[in-house]
């Protein structure tokens, strides 16, 4: 299943965003720990880029991300020019207390009162960033929710007498050119629930879980995993849990449900669904599907 989403009021957010670059010092950009790369907006990197601002990357939920994927995503990102990253959980005052430091050492020509520090926000829908807003300004000025895009507005937001805040929505991009990204970004919830078929990308999370979680996954749910495929996991987790359909066949699509809320809630453990490892494979070894009315091997080479 390819998966695509890109609601119009996107199209909008990005023209509001490319238009706003030229009158800010920095982006700061949130992503999903979990999927920091797939959860990364190639828009926004274009977009900052053009105007050369630098970028605090925080790699948000941290606290449900596997520890050591985490650690080499920050060697990753922060051997990259113009690149600051840090990871932390939003939803801990502590954390999301370090964060104005970070950006002005990001952008440290502004932060004064004379010449406060203009920083945008953005990043995916669902990754975090209201929840950043409302902790820095220690009030409910962004709307919190738990489906993707809920924010559609820009907002500027003073944070102190020393550094301005502008809010974007979340945005995703037009075309998301690698499949196993829109599944993990379904997974982690950053995809309007209009655009998935809930089964599919649970049993994609159910089988790279047993690639690289299989004990956390068979501790959750009380199964040996061994020989079991993606859709065998949820048929284990239907019947764990005594969930059939009329006739007493397993309810596959509540397991799926169950399944994707253990891991987007951290039940299931403190899981990482790539790892710089993992995407250098994935880029490596990837195969884009033939254009119409031509075979794989017709392809010319890119």
């Amino acid at each position: 299943m390819s998966i695509q989403w890109f609601p119009g009021h996107m199209n909008a957010a990005r023209r509001n965003a490319a238009e706003s670059m030229e009158k800010v010092d920095m982006v700061i950009e949130v992503v999903d720990a979990r999927v920091p790369q797939a959860s990364t907006n190639p828009m926004i990197h274009e977009l900052r880029n053009f105007r050369q601002r630098p970028c605090l990357k925080i790699l948000n939920k941290a606290d449900l991300a596997d520890p050591e994927a985490t650690r080499a995503w920050l060697d990753y990102y922060n051997a990259q020019k113009n690149v600051r990253a840090v990871a932390l959980s939003c939803k801990k005052p502590a954390d999301v207390a370090k964060v104005p430091a970070l950006a002005i050492k990001t952008a440290p020509h502004r932060g004064t009162s004379e010449k406060p520090l203009r920083a945008m926000i953005m990043g995916i829908p669902n990754v975090g960033k209201s929840t950043l807003m409302n902790a820095l300004l220690k009030k409910r000025v962004a709307k919190v929710g738990d489906e993707p895009a809920v924010t559609k507005t820009q907002q500027r937001l003073y944070l102190g007498n020393n550094m301005v805040l502008i809010d974007t929505p979340g945005m995703l991009w037009p075309k998301i050119m690698h499949p196993t990204d829109g599944l993990m970004l379904a997974a982690s919830h950053a995809v309007g629930v209009n655009a998935v078929i809930e089964e599919e990308v649970a049993e994609f999370l159910a089988k790279l879980l047993l690639d690289r979680y299989a004990p956390l996954l068979a501790a959750r749910y009380g199964f040996a995993t061994e020989a079991m495929d993606g859709y065998a996991v949820l048929e284990g987790i239907a019947k764990r849990r005594a969930l059939k359909l009329k006739g007493g066949e397993p309810d596959v699509g509540k397991a799926a449900h169950i399944l994707l809320q253990d891991y987007r809630s951290g039940a299931i453990g403190r899981i990482s669904l790539e790892t710089p490892q993992s995407r250098e494979h994935l880029l490596a070894t990837y195969q884009p599907p033939p254009r119409l009315g031509e075979s794989q091997e017709e392809q010319p080479d890119e």
